[in-house]
């Protein structure tokens, strides 16, 4: 199995107890970064029930996100090389069949800042949230035609309309608390958001809220979900339990 289910590194500094990883029953482990910087667990997991746990505190600023208002979008020439990468289509992002859709809809809303803006708003009224519409192999041009996903669905769309508008867009997953908005009833997962590359710099975009959060805490960073997934199974595996727990301490 390949895990990832760590913090960022660039975040490390922040934890003020270090991640508790366990393995039930004890297995070896090794960690390794993977190609876009995400700290991974690789482990051959024994026949049988395993329970894989991570607990730690983390601090964060508190302050709320701020959007890169007036932020400009470079021309493709002018992007530096590894941000290239995000611009072209990927297993879920499959640019080829929406870029004529994205230019009708957003070829004439000024560039930058208003475009990702237009994007953001457009995703997040789009598709319908509910997690009984998770499905793992919905493509963004099928999550638009379906109108309807979780988290992931909202960040492939975005994702991929903005490429198709030349905005490099990457695919992020992390813990997203309910801190500084109303408590949601429901049961807590991981979360899914995006990064748009605007102005010279990467800057957090969340379709599916649509809105500036409070204490978003990274943990992993690809061109889509396949390279941000929590867990990868190389043979059966099912899923019997599964429980996100995020709140605001001390």
């Amino acid at each position: 199995m390949l895990l990832t289910v760590h913090v960022r590194p660039e975040r490390k500094p922040d934890l003020e107890k270090p991640e508790n990883f366990a393995v039930h029953p004890r297995v070896p482990y090794r960690n390794y970064l993977d190609s876009f910087g995400n700290r991974c667990t690789r482990l051959v997991a024994p026949a049988g029930r395993l329970l894989l746990s991570n607990h730690f505190v983390i601090r964060d600023s508190g302050v709320q996100e701020s959007m890169p208002w007036g932020a400009g979008q470079a021309e493709v020439d002018d992007l530096p090389d590894d941000v290239l990468l995000f611009l072209l289509g990927s297993r879920y992002c499959d640019t080829d069949r929406l870029a004529t859709e994205a230019w009708k809809l957003f070829g004439q809303t000024p560039p930058g800042w208003p475009r990702v803006q237009a994007i953001l708003d457009y995703t997040h009224a789009r598709i319908k949230f509910g997690y009984a519409f998770a499905r793992p192999d919905r493509t963004a041009s099928e999550g638009h035609a379906e109108r309807k996903g979780v988290c992931r669905d909202f960040a492939h769309l975005a994702i991929t309309l903005c490429r198709c508008m030349n905005i490099p867009a990457r695919y992020c997953t992390g813990y997203l608390g309910d801190i500084g908005v109303p408590a949601d009833p429901s049961p807590m997962d991981f979360s899914a958001w995006f990064e748009a590359y605007l102005g010279g710099a990467w800057h957090t975009m969340d379709a599916r809220h649509n809105s500036p959060r409070i204490g978003r805490i990274l943990m992993a960073r690809g061109r889509d979900a396949t390279d941000a997934a929590i867990s990868t199974a190389f043979g059966a595996a099912k899923l019997l339990r599964f429980d996100v727990v995020t709140r605001e301490v001390g």
